[in-house]
């Protein structure tokens, strides 16, 4: 079937969810919104669904839907709350497609350094020999399209290559999908645990865990309160966002052994310098690496002979 695609332009944070909910009782099959103002919203709170200054909001109805007629059906309605007059607003017809196939077309295996390779479930891989992660996109974060997991996922594989992952316990806090944690136990780290604030993350990291043929005893992952305090890293990965990474510089550093390597992302260019200063006790050999306008951080934890460096795997 086809659909009619009405959008309502330039909608305020207090008259999103009112219209919302009034296309929904008028007959709309899905309701999306998008930025109207190119105003990013990079660090939203924790448990916050924040919104942009000025939104658009998109639903979609069944073609035979007049659109006059449901526009003069919303007036009826009005005023709502926060909504004194119609909003500005177009329509037109959305041809039905097989999404889930252009979807499938769209997505192609991707290389990271020389061996390593993420690959969906459905195409065959370009290299049989190479390390190859099964990993089909989902809900959680990080199938390695971004700038920010594709730079952690280049840092694996030339420390793989140079024996730096060898028998290595690997903390992947933030795992999302698990992309980087599996990767690091393909590329031959001995261990990993992966750590999200969201349990479908810890749920898709499990899956993806077990697509992969990764031993149940080579992993854990678990919410940031399961974590044990005396957990200590050869590598602590964290591809998060920069307020986040300044926030927890110190809870990270008390989880990386004395030399142990951490490489945060995640960060935009402009916010490089703030991170590097959340980090310059905690780090030497500290190293910037761009990729567009995204950055990676790595750098080596200072050595110190402190008591509570001798915390246990």
């Amino acid at each position: 079937m086809n659909w009619l695609k009405l959008r309502l332009h330039r909608l305020q944070p207090q008259q999103v969810e009112v219209l919302e909910e009034a296309l929904l009782g008028l007959g709309a099959a899905a309701v999306t919104l998008e930025d109207a103002a190119d105003e990013p919203v990079l660090e939203p709170a924790p448990g916050s669904t924040p919104l942009w200054s000025s939104s658009q909001l998109t639903a979609l109805f069944s073609a035979d839907m007049d659109v006059d007629t449901l526009m003069l059906e919303l007036q009826q309605q009005l005023p709502l709350p926060g909504v004194q007059q119609l909003p500005d607003w177009s329509s037109d017809l959305l041809e039905d497609k097989d999404w889930i196939r252009a979807w499938m077309d769209h997505y192609h295996p991707m290389q990271f350094g020389r061996r390593l390779w993420i690959c969906p479930s459905w195409q065959p891989p370009p290299d049989p020999s190479a390390v190859n992660l099964l990993l089909d996109p989902g809900l959680a974060f990080g199938t390695g399209t971004h700038p920010t997991t594709a730079l952690c996922m280049r840092w694996l594989n030339d420390h793989a290559e140079a024996g730096a992952l060898a028998d290595r316990q690997v903390l992947d806090f933030g795992c999302g999908s698990g992309v980087l944690g599996i990767a690091a136990l393909l590329l031959g780290a001995r261990s990993m645990i992966g750590v999200d604030i969201d349990p479908q993350a810890v749920t898709s990291t499990q899956r993806n865990a077990e697509r992969n043929s990764i031993s149940a005893r080579s992993y854990r992952v678990m919410l940031p309160d399961a974590l044990p305090g005396d957990t200590r890293a050869d590598i602590l990965l964290a591809n998060i966002l920069a307020g986040p990474l300044i926030e927890l510089a110190p809870m990270l550093g008390q989880h990386l052994k004395p030399n142990g390597w951490l490489v945060l992302s995640g960060i935009i260019r402009s916010q490089v310098d703030d991170v590097c200063t959340a980090y310059r006790d905690i780090l030497t050999l500290i190293e910037v690496t761009y990729q567009d306008d995204w950055a990676r951080i790595t750098g080596r934890r200072i050595a110190s002979h402190s008591s509570a460096d001798h915390g246990s795997d």
